[in-house]
């Protein structure tokens, strides 16, 4: 410390310091302050100071109020995140409540039980005094619900508000290895928008068996946030997955009536008329053939559909929109439903365990829908879900056929569409070429 006092002691003036001094003595010299004004100080010759009168003046100062500050009046929020293998106490002891009052309320209240039931990387928020009294507590319960319990003038209260989300785009690519799920999960991708994916483009490609390693998928989804936090993963806006030598290409469009869709850059629909698979996932244990040998019957008979095997349970989703011409039990079906279909289309649904809520005779149901849940009832050795594609009452094999296409984007949305397009493939292209050259 003294060293360095005595370093800026000797320390040279500034240049600017210089010039005030050699000013200052300029003005000495000459008599005449610098700014011009005359003026005379000074004290005449045998004046005796000790002489002149001294007087004591008292005066009161309005000094600024001195602010006590309430230490218990702090108030401080906090955030932890439900780590796992966490329990409630310790991450309230992280967040600093030391409230025995807040924490029975906490254990007992029915309305705040959700905070039992949060799952790890969750966010909690804490509100407390400096002694660790509760007066807030929120966290997001549900993909659209955020819970806030508050410390009132007699009780604590629990209220449930609407999340306010915020939508991002977020874009992913990655390489298929062994499968698509396995693909998905090395891009950190959510398995909601690996599901979409199959679902966008399973009518031109199989993911069960035309799947090759080095395939390569981008995709662009929505993500919604609160307040910085991921809450929920909404939909694909644009998809682009690379099979081999072919490309295969999908964005988003909903038209001015809310009917939405995918489409390709040339605006030719992206589904087909009909799903290629009733299951997400799975394997085919039988195929379509005129003859053979029925594990339960032990005789060769033609088996005219499609055995997907899959745990009890899986879902069962419609291959088309259409109507339920029947749910229930019938002979060696056992559970099934039937749907039928425009254009004198009908599928079938066998061995299911059970029946997908209001699914019923007469009722309506959209492509994709879980209509049902694979089983072993009827004459089935184990759970699978036998398919059946018929055309006029005709059993065809599914897998053989060329399934028709649905309505492509119209002339008069096309403008609005194109539009929409553009900035999606723009992203897709950007990605796919960025990522190619980090590989080369």
């Amino acid at each position: 410390m003294f060293n360095r006092k005595n370093a800026i002691l000797a320390h040279k003036p500034s240049p600017l310091r210089q010039r005030s001094v050699r000013h200052y003595g300029l003005a000495a010299l000459v008599g005449v302050p610098l700014f011009g004004v005359v003026a005379a100080f000074g004290i005449a010759p045998n004046t005796q100071v000790d002489q002149a009168p001294v007087h004591t003046v008292i005066r009161s100062l309005n000094l600024p109020e001195t602010m006590v500050v309430d230490q218990g009046s702090e108030e401080f929020w906090r955030e932890e995140r439900f780590e796992r293998g966490d329990t409630v106490a310790g991450l309230l002891a992280r967040l600093h409540v030391h409230d025995s009052e807040a924490i029975n309320y906490l254990r007992n209240a029915k309305e705040a039980r959700s905070l039992y039931q949060l799952k790890p990387g969750k966010t909690v928020q804490a509100k407390t005094t400096i002694e660790g009294d509760l007066l807030a507590l929120r966290y997001v319960e549900s993909d659209s619900e955020l819970v806030v319990i508050e410390k009132g003038a007699a009780e604590f209260t629990t209220k449930r508000l609407a999340l306010e989300l915020e939508s991002r785009l977020l874009v992913e690519t990655g390489a298929i290895a062994s499968s698509l799920f396995a693909a998905t999960d090395a891009a950190d991708l959510p398995d909601s928008v690996a599901i979409q994916l199959a679902d966008i483009f399973s009518g031109d490609v199989d993911f069960h068996k035309d799947l090759r390693k080095g395939d390569r998928f981008t995709v662009v989804y929505e993500a919604l946030y609160h307040h910085g936090e991921p809450v929920k993963i909404g939909r694909i806006h644009a998809a682009e997955f690379l099979n081999g030598d072919d490309v295969y290409r999908a964005i988003y469009f909903e038209d001015e009536r809310g009917n939405g869709g995918y489409y390709t850059p040339e605006g030719k629909n992206s589904r087909k008329s009909f799903l290629r698979s009733p299951l997400e996932f799975s394997r085919i244990s039988s195929g379509f053939s005129k003859g053979r040998f029925h594990p339960v019957l032990q005789s060769w008979r033609a088996h005219k559909g499609i055995d997907y095997a899959a745990p009890a349970g899986t879902n069962i989703r419609a291959t088309a929109d259409g109507r339920v011409a029947f749910a229930g039990r019938q002979g060696g079906y056992g559970n099934v439903i039937m749907l039928e279909h425009e254009n004198s289309y009908t599928t079938v649904y066998g061995h299911l365990s059970r029946f997908a809520k209001d699914v019923s005779a007469g009722a309506k149901v959209e492509q994709g829908q879980v209509i049902g849940y694979v089983g072993s009832t009827g004459l089935a050795t184990g759970p699978h879900l036998h398919y059946e594609f018929r055309v006029g009452g005709e059993e065809r094999d599914p897998l053989r056929m060329t399934i028709p296409e649905a309505h492509p984007i119209t002339p008069s949305t096309r403008a609005a569409f194109d539009q929409i397009a553009g900035p999606l493939l723009q992203r897709l292209t950007l990605l796919r070429e960025t990522t190619v050259a980090s590989l080369e």
